[in-house]
């Protein structure tokens, strides 16, 4: 009898301890296969999928996602956390700054990749929580678009010249403060706004419980609809790398 050929899913996502066994090929499935894209930065396979369905199941960040559903996109959510950290360490100012807190960023000049990164969603309302100031009184500097293309900035946001780098534009004074993604620069010219992030994220836990998720699992809703069996398979597939992973400080993620 002859054995039944495996779906083929062309697959982006970063490698991770909870991925890690399914982009090494030591977890196997019997019904698909996951042919996965070299994308150094995986924030770059975003926009390809959200703007032209480039592959079948794609890591995607939840803002991204949120503004995608609203703007009718057809992708769908699965169950399944790929990255989820506390933000408060990814808001930085310069180490000699007169910024002290969240309460002394109205009226200053951050920077941010794109209004719509998923860090500066969770960051802006932290900071409301945290008595900083309203979105809108902050000084938004932006350097590249949304991921969905029919997301526009805000009017309180503004673009940076072609050409100019975040961290150079703080570190001369250009920028107030800047948020950035996961790798935080290891520069002792700069600091966290939040004098004590540790501090500042074990008081978030306490209110809401949750670590803010960043990036989730997405795939082709016509997919989902032709090939139910091939969505119950990648739940199963990611569980069981997600198992073999160590655990969070937190504990393990949801799935």
């Amino acid at each position: 009898m002859q054995a039944e050929t495996r779906t083929l899913l062309r697959a982006a996502m970063g490698t991770y301890p909870a991925t890690r066994a399914l982009k090494d090929g030591s977890l196997r499935s019997d019904l698909l296969e996951l042919d996965f894209a070299e994308v150094p930065v995986i924030s770059r396979a975003f926009a390809p999928m959200v703007r032209e369905a480039r592959y079948d199941v794609s890591e995607m960040a939840i803002a991204t996602f949120l503004q995608a559903r609203a703007c009718g996109k057809p992708l769908v959510l699965l169950p399944v956390v790929l990255a989820a950290r506390f933000q408060q360490s990814a808001l930085l100012c310069r180490a000699d700054s007169d910024i002290h807190g969240p309460a002394d960023l109205a009226g200053r000049r951050i920077g941010v990749r794109a209004y719509s990164q998923t860090t500066g969603m969770w960051l802006r309302g932290i900071l409301a929580e945290d008595g900083g100031p309203a979105p809108d009184a902050i000084r938004w500097l932006t350097f590249e678009d949304a991921h969905v293309a029919e997301i526009q900035d805000p009017p309180w946001a503004e673009r940076a010249a072609p050409g100019q780098d975040m961290l150079a534009m703080l570190r001369n004074g250009e920028l107030d403060g800047v948020i950035v993604g996961n790798d935080v620069p290891d520069d002792p010219g700069l600091r966290t706004v939040y004098r004590n992030p540790e501090a500042a994220a074990e008081a978030f836990w306490q209110r809401h419980g949750i670590v803010p998720v960043n990036h989730m699992l997405c795939l082709r809703r016509e997919l989902a609809e032709q090939r139910p069996e091939l969505v119950a398979e990648l739940l199963r597939l990611f569980a069981a790398a997600a198992e073999a992973a160590p655990p969070g400080p937190r504990g393990r993620a949801p799935m």
